[in-house]
């Protein structure tokens, strides 16, 4: 498992290089991108699509060629194999087959961002990419809200704008956040703010260039949720269909408030 460059050349390790000029094959992506590092790399080893289109059919001659001793290097188009990629799969497999998998870590778009972004680092929780429908992505926003952790979250940039707007109504309009753009490339950038603030930004910018990642704080502590984040989660919460009980429950545990409180406030705006 070869963690590759999600940018920067500079990026790869000696490790990696040595892994990667060895291997009997390396199983990708996309043997067009892998092939154009490769090149830039000085590497001639022979390249194997494995993606979810074909790896039902593939994982068992990667497989054979592993027990005929050959050593197999799985990478994915950008960063660490297995995150936010279905490389899981082989890795089940060779490890049932009684076979070895051996990591070599290295460039993570998720842990790059997570640690300049700024926010409590020591418990997170990694989400991946929100579904594209508006319904579809506050629902899957709505099941993390109260996790007491910072949440790290890819997205195209062409959603950018629409995604943060329903992060500030779905996880509190204050909590604070992080947009991640070109880690580790030329026009890196990384915007801190609440996430009202960089819905608001992002609607009027209109969709950056390049890679986003998205690092939202914990949610938001008892003194520091304002009474227009309370009504804003309660809203959010009964718009999409949960009871008051279940709102308030929920509410209550993403921003500390005492249940009592919050419930007595979601009978309110049930009401109007």
């Amino acid at each position: 498992m070869v963690a590759t460059p999600i940018g920067n050349l500079g990026d790869i390790t000696l490790r990696a290089l040595d892994t990667l000029r060895d291997a009997a094959v390396i199983a990708c992506e996309d043997t067009r991108v892998t092939g154009g590092l490769c090149r830039r790399l000085g590497i001639d080893t022979p390249l194997l699509p494995y993606h979810e289109h074909n790896a039902e059919s593939m994982r068992p001659k990667l497989i054979s060629r592993m027990k005929n001793g050959e050593a197999v290097a799985l990478v994915s188009d950008a960063g660490t194999p297995l995150v936010s990629d279905p490389g899981y799969k082989l890795v089940r497999a060779v490890v049932a087959e009684g076979l070895t998998v051996v990591p070599l870590p290295g460039a993570s778009a998720a842990l790059a961002a997570l640690v300049v972004a700024g926010l409590p680092s020591d418990r997170f929780l990694f989400c991946g990419f929100p579904p594209q429908k508006t319904k579809a992505r506050r629902d899957w926003l709505a099941d993390v809200a109260a996790v007491p952790a910072t949440l790290v979250i890819y997205e195209g940039p062409s959603r950018l704008a629409d995604s943060l707007a329903d992060m500030a109504e779905v996880l509190g309009a204050g909590r604070e956040a992080a947009v991640c753009r070109e880690l580790t490339k030329m026009y890196e950038e990384t915007r801190r703010a609440t996430l009202a603030d960089l819905a608001a930004h992002y609607a009027a910018a209109g969709a950056p260039k390049g890679e986003v990642v998205v690092v939202v704080g914990p949610p938001l502590a008892a003194a520091a949720a304002t009474e227009e984040d309370l009504d804003t989660l309660l809203r959010a919460a009964l718009d999409r269909g949960d009871s008051v009980r279940d709102a308030a429950a929920a509410v209550a545990a993403a921003t500390g408030r005492k249940k009592r409180e919050v419930y007595a406030r979601a009978l309110e705006i049930a009401g109007q």
